[in-house]
């Protein structure tokens, strides 16, 4: 069954109220969907609920009637529980429905839930993880990197397109989950080589900020440099993205990688880094905060 296309008014539940989940269904009310939320905490979904959603004790609740059920989980088992475990998404959720998952999980099991749910219920999963942060969530600029039916992609380009500006349908289920690994290794590979950097000149006696903005001239300019290699200058470290959401990205990457047979010293290492940093107490910091420990290893001072 080809899905309808997913456009305002529809009835879009929103599922998982985070930080990251709470600016995506934001922009899905200001959008025009008609929003059904659920969480953990209601206290989350206070002010969406003082725009006019509808609050929902269970995710099954909010799913009844929903052509498009979204998700924003901290992790595999957790989408896993919302889905189908008791009070679950499956339990309701309509044949034809699309379910957009915008958690960062393991690829394997996403296309297995995908595979549960059109089986049982005759609902589409899409696996949507997104990049560009807090702020990318809040301003509607999210990247997302999409596995599932084309048919589903396309039935719910519409609820998509209100919460991210790049939208890629890269295969089959699982396959967004693939490329967000990719971009989690990247981003840890590039900031602990940053963390290196910073460390380097610091010790050689350079003032950082200037050695920033040097190598922002040329072909070593990075988002990670502009905006991470600030908070470790700057010693700003609140989250963000949280050192222990990142470690938990790349336990996923290395896992991948392991996967699919790949080389990956790279990411093998900044995974390591990542465990040190938050099992060493600062994994409520920003990942950023990978700076101030290769600072500390080196014997540099990480700020001022």
């Amino acid at each position: 069954m080809t899905p309808d296309l997913i456009q305002p008014p529809a009835p879009v539940a929103f599922i998982g109220l985070g930080v990251m989940g709470a600016a995506m269904a934001a922009n899905l009310q200001r959008a025009g969907f008609r929003l059904s939320v659920a969480n953990r905490s209601r206290a989350k979904a206070v002010a969406l609920e003082e725009a006019g959603a509808r609050w929902c004790d269970s995710p099954a609740e909010a799913a009844r009637g929903a052509a498009c059920i979204a998700l924003c989980l901290p992790d595999t088992p957790d989408v896993e529980a919302v889905l189908f475990g008791p009070g679950g998404v499956a339990e309701t959720v309509e044949r034809g429905a699309v379910v957009i998952d915008f958690s960062t999980i393991s690829a394997a099991p996403a296309a297995g839930f995908a595979a549960r749910l059109a089986a049982e219920r005759g609902a589409q999963l899409l696996d949507s993880p997104v990049s560009g942060g807090p702020g990318g969530a809040r301003e509607g600029t999210l990247t997302c990197m999409v596995g599932g039916e084309a048919v589903a992609f396309a039935a719910a380009r519409p609820v998509l397109e209100a919460v991210g500006q790049k939208l890629t349908h890269l295969g089959p289920a699982g396959a967004g989950q693939v490329c967000k690994s990719a971009n989690q290794l990247l981003v840890a590979a590039t900031l602990q080589a940053v963390s290196e950097a910073l460390a380097l000149g610091r010790k050689a006696g350079l003032e950082p900020e200037a050695m920033r903005q040097a190598l922002l001239g040329g072909s070593a300019r990075s988002f990670v440099l502009e905006n991470h290699a600030k908070r470790i200058i700057d010693g700003t470290l609140a989250p963000g993205f949280r050192a222990e959401l990142m470690r938990k990205d790349m336990r996923l990457a290395l896992a991948a990688t392991r996967d699919h047979g790949v080389f990956a010293p790279a990411t093998a290492m900044a995974a390591q880094m990542l465990e040190a940093l938050v099992n060493g107490g600062r994994g409520g910091l920003d990942s950023a905060a990978l700076g101030v420990l290769v600072a500390e290893l080196s014997g540099a001072p990480a700020t001022g």
